[in-house]
């Protein structure tokens, strides 16, 4: 009778090949995980048990996690007082899992993502309180989270990533945040609901002195007061390379006025990212006067890019704006929602256009 064969120690490491990899190989693949699934590889073997809380980054996305449809989903029939119990017991086991992973924790936290998915838009949670202890913080996503903390917590000096999708934050909660973040390089916002106090353009720069890297939708220009053009440069905006406006209006100008004072205070732009929206409903009208902004010269900017482009005076008149102050232009990108006549004589417009460099015009 032939016996079987047991594979040795040796054999056995040869078939756990992901084991054998660098420990920075490991780390990284570890990092990309959520959390949770993260966590689950300490079952793998002693060895990784305790390899996951070494990592620097938290990953928790609600909508990805394995919750009954009756808990995600409230029926209509549903009482207010079912709804709210269901969203608490949602809240209550999110602070719950990050409290456990927190104790855990062998090393600081420094990039933490939390996200309550599209799936609950209906509604926002409070933030854990647990966050604003996260004092080695470098990077941090929020989605779907209301902030209105006592502003004494606020505070975090390592901070350079900040990212707030679809948040419900008042005003000064939000000013106080962020001149808390004074290492803070890039900073991006969309707010999911107005509140009555707002602020002006000015108290919002002067909150970001080392910004690189901003990323606005059109809702953030329709909370702010526009200030008067400013006559002079504020120095909050002048390491500011990339700016990125998501959904931007240019139809009634509202959204062309925030943007071109955004351009004004940022010098040293290298690129300029756009997608515009048909959308005006809510807005008010704000004239452009171009003269104000005849000082207006971008150095160092080498990239356009324009999506949604509906080939409108103001649309065509920003990129002529843009050609003409842009010594070092490169590349100009347009991607259109005209037809191909229109698109044709679009091109030809731009083409013929003034311009203080060699530019790549391309529109598909």
């Amino acid at each position: 009778m032939q016996t079987k064969h047991l594979p040795c120690e040796a054999e056995r490491l040869s078939l756990d090949r992901i084991s054998t990899l660098p420990q920075p190989v490991l780390e990284t693949i570890l990092r990309l995980l959520p959390t949770e699934d993260a966590a689950r590889t300490s079952i793998l073997s002693r060895e990784w048990r305790y390899k996951w809380t070494k990592i620097p980054n938290l990953m928790f996305f609600v909508s990805k996690r394995k919750i009954k449809k009756k808990q995600r989903y409230v029926s209509k029939r549903a009482s207010n007082i079912e709804g709210a119990k269901k969203n608490s017991d949602t809240r209550f086991k999110l602070y719950h899992d990050l409290h456990e992973v927190m104790l855990q924790r062998q090393i600081p936290i420094q990039e933490l993502t939390l996200s309550m998915g599209s799936d609950w838009h209906s509604s926002w949670y409070n933030l854990p309180i647990s966050v604003f202890s996260m004092h080695n913080l470098t990077e941090l996503n929020l989605s779907y989270f209301e902030l209105d903390h006592p502003p004494i917590l606020s505070v975090f000096g390592s901070l350079r990533i900040l990212y707030l999708w679809n948040v419900s934050i008042p005003a000064q909660t939000l000013l106080h945040l962020l001149s808390n973040c004074p290492s803070l390089k890039s900073f991006g916002l969309l707010l999911a609901q107005d509140f009555d106090d707002k602020c002006t353009t000015n108290e919002l720069f002067k909150c970001l002195p080392a910004i690189e890297h901003l990323t606005t939708w059109r809702h953030l220009s329709q909370w702010l007061v526009l200030d008067a053009v400013p006559q002079e440069l504020p120095t909050s905006l002048i390491h500011l390379k990339e700016l990125c406006f998501e959904e931007i209006c240019f139809l009634q100008g509202y959204g062309l006025t925030f943007l071109l004072i955004l351009v004004k205070c940022s010098p040293n732009l290298e690129k300029i990212k756009l997608e515009i929206d048909w959308d005006v409903s809510g807005y008010k009208k704000y004239s452009v006067v171009w003269k104000e902004y005849s000082d207006v010269w971008l150095e160092h900017l080498s990239e356009l890019e324009i999506e949604g482009f509906n080939n409108l005076k103001p649309e065509m008149e920003f990129v002529k704006f843009i050609l003409v102050r842009s010594p070092k232009l490169k590349k100009v990108s347009i991607q259109s929602v005209v037809d191909r006549n229109q698109e044709s004589e679009m091109l030809k417009t731009l083409l013929q256009a003034p311009r203080v460099s060699p530019v790549v015009i391309t529109v598909k």
